[in-house]
């Protein structure tokens, strides 16, 4: 039961948002610090778990409701860490710089515990547990993440087609604005192809794209109502960090890893090989086992309490926290991805 317990550790990252609003001045940085120094850091210190859950204690851990328990308790952090910071930056008088690292610190919080909590629950069966999922990915205005992502990316991962897969020796500044864009586009697509499905027109109370739409304007209603410009200011900031740290971590996931096209001109199933794994413990588990990426899409309905590691799938030479700072030097990040890349799916040299 203590042992399961250690994925509250998630909770360091809003609790480290809460130093920052509380000490203010350069603390006002304090979770980017935590986040992207102390965490990497910590992840060279701590061994690698490469171990899996076997038998009646797999059965176990499937069942308990505890894991599950640990994710809801997100929602109301997530939306109390911001409506109080909301009413703090509106009330207090703040100078630029802190402004810009609580803004700083809360999209960091809508990354891990808004957006990647939300692509957990998207992928579960039961309607309440899709539908919490939808509404953590409200306050970074991606809420189409779970058309795109659920219809789109697991179909078409490790393939030029898909949106949230990085090219070879592309840099993650580009891929932030090649996926954003595409994405958005993609699930518009997908929404339309389910539409035409079930033979509704745009307008139709099924047009899921059209209700987010709805949605997050009103929310920057609701904000603008209650904080004024300056709230909607920092909204729609931090939502855009939010949504940002996401990409960052699609583009480590699966950067230059590609399926090969079958005779038949299709696809290879998408396997083991086609996603970047991490057992690196601190990265594990507070981004609830995302980093186990590969069994992940694997197997999409499995939850991430009993992800698998899998010898055959490439691992990263760092955990996913200290992998998002390297990215940010490309140079750096291609010297030490680029020959970790199977050669088989890095494209053909010019001639």
């Amino acid at each position: 039961m203590l042992k399961d317990l250690k994925y509250l550790a998630a909770m360091t990252l809003p609790i480290s948002a809460v130093i920052s609003i509380y000490f203010k001045g350069y603390f006002s940085y304090f979770t980017p610090f935590y986040a992207f120094v102390l965490i990497p850091i910590l992840e060279l210190l701590l061994p690698h778990d490469p171990s899996n859950y076997e038998g009646e204690e797999r059965e176990e851990k499937k069942k308990s409701k505890l894991f599950d328990w640990m994710l809801y308790l997100n929602a109301p952090v997530i939306f109390g860490l911001l409506a109080f910071l909301l009413w703090d930056i509106t009330t207090t008088s703040y100078a630029t710089y802190e402004l810009v690292g609580l803004v700083l610190s809360m999209g960091i919080v809508l990354g891990t515990n808004g957006i990647n909590v939300a692509h957990e629950l998207g992928h579960r069966q039961k309607t309440n547990e899709r539908h919490l999922g939808k509404l953590l990915l409200l306050p970074s205005f991606y809420m189409h993440f779970y058309i795109e992502h659920n219809f789109g990316h697991h179909a078409q991962a490790a393939t030029k087609e898909d949106p949230a897969t990085a090219q070879y020796n592309q840099t993650v500044y580009s891929f932030w604005f090649t996926s954003v864009i595409r994405q958005y586009f993609s699930a518009w697509k997908l929404q339309s192809k389910l539409l035409k499905s079930h033979k509704q027109t745009f307008l139709s109370i099924k047009n899921d794209m059209l209700w987010y739409t709805v949605f997050q304007i009103a929310y920057l209603g609701i904000v603008f109502y209650f904080f004024g410009k300056l709230g909607v200011l920092f909204a729609v900031t931090s939502g855009i960090v939010g949504f940002l740290m996401l990409e960052t971590v699609n583009y480590i996931e699966h950067y230059g890893l590609m399926r090969n096209k079958l005779p038949s001109g299709r696809y290879e199933r998408v396997r083991e090989v086609h996603s970047w794994n991490s057992n690196h413990v601190m990265g594990r588990i507070v981004l609830y086992e995302l980093t186990r990426h590969s069994d992940h899409h694997y197997k999409s309905s499995k939850k991430y309490q009993i992800l698998d590691y899998h010898d055959i799938s490439p691992q990263m030479p760092f955990g996913y926290p200290t992998s998002m700072v390297m990215s940010f030097l490309p140079p750096l990040w291609f010297k030490i991805m680029n020959p970790r890349i199977p050669e088989g799916m890095k494209p053909a040299p010019a001639p």
